[in-house]
This record gives C-alpha cells, structure tokens and sequence, in this order.
C-alpha cells in the first residue's frame, strides 16, 4: 500500500469509528461512512469492503498499542503483574469507551466480529500473550502447565472486568476502581491457595471449561513467541 493509500485507509477509519460511536453498530452502513468522509463508496469498500473489516482494524489498533506498553513487566508477583496488565489494558481502552460501549452486543453476541469469534484470534492471543508472562515471568510463577491455565483465566476475568467498566454507571467509574482494589486484596490469597495441588487442579479444570467454552478445545495457548512471530 502507498503512503497515500495507508493515509486514506487511516482517515476512513478513524470515521467509520466515530460514526460507530455516535450512532451504534447496526445503525451505520458503510454508505452513512462514505458520505461521512466524503468519499464514494467504492473507495471505502476498497479498504473495508464489510463493517466486519472495521471491527478487526480496532482490534489490531487497540491490541498493538497493549502489547506495546506492557512490552517489559516488571519483576514481582503474577498478582502484581496481572494487576499491571489488567490497568494497562483500561487505560488503552479509555480513549475508546464510547466506541466500545456502542460495540458491546457485538463484543459478546456475534460469531464473526465477537471477542471469541475465529477472524479475531489474531488480536485475542496478541492480548493473551501478555497475560501468559505476567504469570510464567513472575517471581512465584506455578509449574508450566498450571501457569498457562491461570494465564487463561485472568485474560477471562480481565475481559469481564472491561465489561464491567464499560457498564459502569458511577461517576467516572468509581465502582471499576473499587473492583479493581478488590482484587488487590484477593490476589495475595489466591497466590498463597495456589501453592496447595487442590487450587491448582481447580484452575486447570476452570481451564478447560474456559477453552471448551469460549476459545474452542483447539486453540494453543498464547505465548509471547508466539506474538513474536507474527
């Protein structure tokens, strides 16, 4: 693509996403997005030929610029780490609540655009990734396996908590931080449980049902070599 055209594509973005904002996802058609930036709808489909395409180019936006800032984790606790990563990823976000909030039903309720959805994988393991080496890099990592089942996890309950700040009512999400200090609490007792084989077992066969669930049996597990590679 010429610097011209990846500017173009980066000016039809960003008003496919404003307009998704203001207007909800069903709402927009992609001829309201050519007219908007005052272009003909044959040029836009040429760079996003479906809404669908528009969702995925969020999603690489949003999980590059997490992978970017969570690229060195400093040493400490999978607890602390997690808790780092799990803020991180609500301060990438932040600029993007709105959007995020009118693209709710599609983040859960679709099998093409959803966060578990096939065509997104690229962005879901890009953001797992980090998850796996805040919990396989921390200074009470659990064995090998244990640690990539409770890796899992925690990117599942970062996932909830986002949807919690997203439904957020309280000013300036007051309950968010409160949660977010709950876990703060509850993290140094998990990790102390997690010494015992019968928490371990536990949160491997919560691993299973998440995998079977939501990811599909078949999806590896995310690592950063993995990201690396892409």
């Amino acid at each position: 693509m010429t610097e011209q055209g990846a500017a173009a594509r980066r000016q039809l973005y960003r008003t496919a996403i404003d307009l998704i904002a203001a207007r909800g996802y069903e709402a927009t058609t992609l001829r309201d997005i050519a007219k908007r930036a005052g272009v003909s709808a044959g040029l836009l489909y040429r760079y996003f030929p479906n809404k669908r395409a528009v969702i995925r180019a969020l999603y690489d936006e949003l999980s590059a610029e997490y992978a970017a800032r969570t690229a060195e984790l400093s040493p400490g606790t999978w607890g602390a780490r997690f808790l780092f990563a799990l803020e991180t990823s609500l301060g990438v976000l932040a600029p993007r609540r709105d959007t995020l909030a009118a693209l709710t039903p599609v983040l859960i309720g679709t099998a093409d655009e959803g966060l578990f959805a096939p065509g997104t994988a690229f962005s879901r393991r890009r953001v797992q990734a980090i998850f796996h080496e805040a919990v396989r890099g921390a200074t009470d990592a659990p064995p090998p396996a244990d640690a990539v089942a409770l890796a899992r996890l925690l990117y599942v309950v970062h996932l909830a908590v986002i949807l919690w700040w997203l439904f957020d009512k309280t000013p300036r999400q007051r309950a968010t931080r409160e949660l977010l200090a709950l876990l703060e609490g509850v993290l140094p007792m998990a990790a102390f449980a997690l010494r015992l084989e019968p928490a371990r077992a536990f949160v491997r066969a919560a691993d299973i049902l998440c995998r079977e669930g939501l990811f599909g049996d078949d999806e590896e597990p995310a690592t950063a070599e993995t990201e690396e590679e892409r």
